[in-house]
C-alpha cells in the first residue's frame, strides 16, 4: 500500500514539475482574417513564407491578414513566432507575410489584494499583425 502511493506522490510531482516548466515558456496564439473581396488559393507550405518588413517590389495581392499575439514575460523565442505566423498565412495561400504593426499593449488587467485595498495591475501582450501576400 505504501508504495502505490509513494508512485502517486512521485508521478503527482512529476507533473506538477512539467506544468511549472509548460507555464515558463513564453506562448504565441495566432489567427487569420481573410480580405472579403480577395481571391482564394490553395495552402501553401508553410516553410515557404518569407516574412517581411516592406511590400516586395514584385506585384503581390493581398490575401488577409495574421494577428498574433505574443506573451511578454516571458517571451518565446523568436523562431516560435515566426512559425506561427508563417502557418497562418500559408493556410491562406500566401507566399510572404508584410509585418504592419508589432507593439506590446495592455491585453487586460489582473486584480488582486485585500477588498479594502484592491491593486489593479495590467496584464500586456505583444500583438503582431501582418498582411498575408501572394507574389508573382
Amino acid at each position: 500500500m505504501r508504495f502505490q502511493a509513494f508512485c502517486k506522490l512521485r508521478l503527482g510531482a512529476a507533473a506538477g514539475l512539467l506544468c511549472l516548466l509548460a507555464a515558463g515558456c513564453g506562448t504565441v496564439s495566432a489567427y487569420k482574417v481573410e480580405y472579403l473581396a480577395a481571391p482564394r488559393y490553395a495552402p501553401t507550405d508553410w516553410r515557404s513564407v518569407e516574412i517581411l518588413q516592406a511590400m516586395p517590389e514584385k506585384p503581390c495581392e493581398k490575401l488577409g491578414e495574421v494577428v498574433a499575439n505574443v506573451s511578454v514575460d516571458p517571451s518565446p523565442p523568436v523562431s516560435k513566432i515566426e512559425t506561427v505566423i508563417r502557418r497562418r498565412a500559408a493556410e491562406l495561400g500566401a507566399t510572404a507575410v508584410v509585418l504592419i504593426k508589432d507593439k506590446v499593449e495592455v491585453a487586460g488587467s489582473w486584480l488582486g489584494g485585500p477588498a479594502w485595498a484592491p491593486v489593479v495591475t495590467p496584464i500586456h501582450s505583444r500583438v503582431i499583425v501582418g498582411v498575408a501576400v501572394r507574389c508573382q
